[in-house]
């Protein structure tokens, strides 16, 4: 391999996205107090103490899982002579959300080989993992075991379309017979239930041993923000196209990795209908947005090493412990 010669980027870039960084990190500290915190900046009581260092902890801790997730892309694109851009950190100031849509890089050459392939998609979801991890476990040992009644989970879920479905017909029926309404429920109580996958499983009984039944943690921001990143990790190793495990998925099976992401479609559209119509959102970028092609490497020829066959089992391993069927629930009693 020719080395070859990358410009580096020229200041206003950097200058863009260390602006970018800072957007960022101002409106995941807000996203963090609207959804989570008890006040707020320019409330009459002003923002407590308690409330700025957490909306801190998350903020800073999630821009670092995100911002490592990116880097190791970039580090290996540049290892691999391929020209890249550094992240780009992409601010979303909207009341609901977590005040960011993540982190992107932008490859502007192309992959020269399947290993380097490899390299460069799997070092995204490794390095981000590497970050979340520990601070996943930091954050269950600051985290509080409380008392909590047991949550059903129905099948099909509460949130999936066909349950949704059902609902809006027996809405239609209602107002097609004139029917008298059912009586409104009283609900006293809400809960945001974040989903379990085993690496969440198995770090929580090590910081915090068996959990029994009839109780429940109360995370520290940190634990959110980690969790956040598990979600983003488990996102982007699906094995879809041009996502990291779509990358992965290209560089084992070559033109048979669209059957692959087609079936990942498949299971995306049963989660969708039967467990949680949230997915239906990732279904519709995987498929459509995304899509399922991959662009061919510069030298198909050279084989994949079997330390880059290692990394994509390490990588699949990585995909399902982050696996979560409902990664958010809200929970009305």
């Amino acid at each position: 391999m020719h080395p070859v010669s990358l410009p580096r980027p020229t200041p206003s870039r950097v200058w863009l996205h260390l602006l970018l960084f800072g957007v960022t990190l101002g409106t995941t500290f807000l996203a963090y107090l609207l959804l989570f915190g008890r006040s707020f900046p320019f409330s009459g009581g002003g923002l407590l103490a308690e409330d700025r260092t957490q909306a801190l902890f998350f903020s800073v801790s999630l821009l670092s899982i995100l911002g490592s997730h990116e880097m190791g892309h970039y580090v290996l694109a540049r290892w691999h002579r391929v020209d890249t851009s550094l992240p780009y950190f992409i601010p979303l100031p909207v009341p609901g959300s977590l005040g960011t849509l993540g982190a992107v890089i932008r490859l502007r050459g192309r992959i020269p080989t399947r290993n380097a392939l490899v390299d460069i998609g799997a070092a995204g979801p490794l390095a981000g993992l590497v970050v979340a991890l520990p601070l996943l476990y930091w954050g269950l040992l600051h985290s509080t075991v409380v008392d909590s009644p047991p949550v059903p989970s129905p099948f099909p879920g509460d949130s999936s379309l066909w349950v949704l479905g059902q609902n809006l017909l027996h809405w239609v029926m209602e107002k097609l017979t004139q029917a008298p309404p059912a009586a409104d429920l009283v609900y006293t109580s809400h809960q945001t239930l974040f989903g379990d996958n085993l690496l969440m499983k198995a770090l929580t009984w090590l910081a915090l041993g068996p959990v029994p039944e009839g109780k429940d943690v109360v995370v520290h921001p940190v634990v959110i923000a980690a969790w956040f990143g598990l979600l983003v990790t488990l996102l982007n190793l699906l094995p879809v196209g041009q996502l990291d495990g779509g990358h992965l998925t290209f560089a084992v099976f070559g033109a048979k990795a669209r059957r692959v992401g087609q079936g990942v479609a498949l299971v995306l559209l049963f989660l969708t209908v039967f467990v949680t119509a949230s997915w239906g959102l990732w279904l519709v970028v995987a498929s459509k947005v995304v899509g399922f092609g991959h662009p061919e490497v510069v030298r198909p020829e050279e084989p994949l090493s079997p330390s880059r066959k290692l990394i994509c089992a390490l990588c699949l391993l990585a995909l399902v412990g982050c696996a979560m069927p409902i990664p958010l629930r809200e929970v009305w009693s």
